[in-house]
């Protein structure tokens, strides 16, 4: 008898804690052969060196007499700052955007103007006025969704849109690298912008959302196909390694290391660190490692071993915890009770879900289309059973 709480794919380290999975007569995994099929269908190598190639004098091509021909998010993370270098070493003319949403540490703000500073490459912060995505993210928080972080994702994007069309780019770079990151499951991390104006008037004090930018899908549908602005992720593509990319920000700009995985935000720290794992018993670290597996960055005993290491010291999550709840002005009764309520996932409340996963069967063209490259849920869709 398989005791399906310890059972582990072969060939990464997702487990039966992952929803949705479920394995082959070898032990291997579903979300693993998505994995693989994502690999193959993004090679790197000589075509992925081709293909960036192809991109790039694309992104030339479309800059005319305006100053910059691409935008960039920047996070102050690993990721983010070594897609600056590898921009500007590509001949690009990128315009650098962060999203300040109150809670970037020291550390990331340092990082992004040494970087942007030594490249010469001009920054524009987008700030959202506090008190709405304060009162947003308490409102995921009360609502005991799993990832509270959703409100900062969805302005990153929305962001990265507005300003593109405001300035009449055509390109937006990601640092997106699902080889690093994997394909999170949907009852981890779906929300969409339906949601949040639901949870938001539900959960939320009745502020105003003035600054915080909104991205219903109609809006992405528009800068996609009629602004015809393009989503690239270059790390797809070109033989990018996070290591190496971490060594060599640190030896040529004095970047710093943060810790762990998006942890250069603390407020993402707190979702990953400690809300995740230690109310819902999400470990997304078992995503990420799997993936970093397959692409042969680490062992899979590497993975295991990882696994045993707690997210942070037991002081470090207390303090983390504390600054969170002051922050955000959460009393520790309010947090009991948060604590002590049901875990929701986004499938509770209402959304755009069926509506925009059922279009995926029947118009996957339109939405290559619209994101200029196939996104990993349509590839999970056909691999991963729906909910």
């Amino acid at each position: 008898m398989i005791d399906l709480e310890k059972k582990i794919c072969t060939k990464g380290v997702w487990d039966y804690s992952v929803p949705g999975i479920n394995f082959d007569e070898n032990g291997v995994s579903n979300f693993c052969k998505l994995q693989e099929q994502m690999m193959s269908e993004y090679p790197r190598g000589e075509k992925g060196k081709k293909d960036w190639e192809i991109i790039v004098n694309k992104i030339k091509a479309s800059k005319g007499n305006k100053k910059y021909d691409c935008v960039i998010g920047v996070s102050g993370g690993v990721d983010s700052s070594y897609l600056l270098y590898l921009a500007k070493e590509n001949g690009l003319n990128p315009l650098a955007v962060n999203l300040d949403n109150g809670f970037n540490s020291e550390i990331a703000v340092q990082n992004i103007y040494k970087i942007t500073t030594k490249l010469n490459i001009d920054l524009e912060t987008y700030v959202i006025d506090y008190e709405e995505i304060k009162d947003l993210l308490r409102s995921y928080m009360f609502a005991c969704m799993p990832w509270i972080d959703a409100p900062t994702d969805i302005a990153i994007k929305a962001v990265m849109y507005k300003i593109a069309n405001q300035e009449g780019i055509k390109y937006i770079l990601r640092g997106n690298d699902f080889r690093s990151e994997g394909k999170q499951p949907k009852e981890w991390t779906y929300t969409d912008d339906k949601q949040l104006k639901f949870l938001h008037k539900k959960f939320g004090v009745n502020i105003k959302l003035k600054t915080y930018p909104s991205l219903p899908y109609y809006k992405i549908a528009y800068y996609g196909l009629i602004k015809n602005i393009q989503d690239i992720r270059p790390y797809y593509y070109i033989d990018y390694q996070k290591q190496q990319a971490k060594e060599m920000l640190i030896n040529f700009f004095d970047w710093k290391d943060y810790g762990g995985h998006h942890h250069e935000n603390l407020f993402t720290k707190f979702a990953m660190a400690y809300w995740l794992p230690l109310k819902f018993g999400i470990d997304k670290r078992k995503i990420n490692l799997s993936a970093q597996i397959l692409s042969g960055a680490i062992t899979r005993e590497f993975a295991l071993e990882s696994l045993q290491q707690p997210f942070a010291s037991e002081t470090d999550l207390e303090n983390l915890k504390e600054y969170t709840l002051k922050k955000l002005e959460i009393t520790e009764v309010q947090f009991k009770l948060i604590w002590e309520s049901d875990n929701k996932t986004g499938f509770d409340y209402p959304s755009d879900y069926n509506m925009i996963f059922g279009l995926i069967g029947h118009f996957s063209f339109f939405i290559k289309k619209i994101f200029n490259f196939k996104p990993m849920s349509i590839s999970a869709n056909e691999i991963i059973n729906k909910k």
